[in-house]
């Protein structure tokens, strides 16, 4: 049986399923043992929690992986919003198409993604994109403590530009550390 031509992004993210199972296999089987132990290891146990410690993150378009991303530089994002039909943030009273209407922009199936990051001199701007997927691997990362953020969208990915934020973010890492927001240690 021959085994389908994988994209570069699924090729990554098949081998990081793979090494997925090697770790919870390890763990369950008592080969990974905590952080603090992992140098007093065999060199399989070293291998395994380096292994591990490289799995932190989900891959996803746009997350600067791919050889055609590598020239574009990470945009720090204060956080993002998921605007989709029939699946709106919580707390927003308006429809998808109101949103879209309100946003200058066409109500698409697939939704649309807000950036809210920064300008020149700071002034707070949101990006209407297209990146939708790529704003889910983002919320995927960051759910999982994992700080990471996307390329700077292509121009073709980018709707509109907005002064101001969206309201009804989810913050990022990022965002949360440079607004304060982070709360007592």
């Amino acid at each position: 049986m021959t085994r389908p031509e994988l994209s570069e992004l699924d090729h990554l993210k098949e081998l990081e399923r793979l090494a997925r199972a090697v770790t919870n296999a390890a763990r369950g089987e008592d080969l990974l043992a905590d952080d603090r132990d992992a140098e007093n290891g065999t060199p399989l146990q070293r291998a395994l929690h380096a292994l591990s410690r490289g799995l932190r993150r989900y891959h996803f378009r746009g997350d600067g992986c791919l050889e055609e991303e590598e020239d574009r530089p990470d945009l720090k994002l204060a956080g993002v919003v998921i605007l989709r039909p029939g699946a709106m943030p919580q707390g927003m009273t308006e429809t998808y198409e109101e949103a879209c209407a309100r946003l200058g922009v066409e109500a698409r199936p697939e939704g649309w993604a807000l950036w809210n990051t920064w300008g020149d001199g700071d002034l707070h701007v949101t990006m209407v994109v297209t990146a939708v997927d790529t704003t889910e691997g983002l919320l995927m990362n960051w759910s999982r403590g994992i700080v990471r953020y996307p390329v700077t969208p292509l121009p073709s990915q980018i709707a509109v530009v907005h002064h101001g934020w969206a309201a009804h973010m989810i913050f990022s890492p990022f965002g949360v550390k440079k607004l304060g927001l982070g709360g007592q240690p």
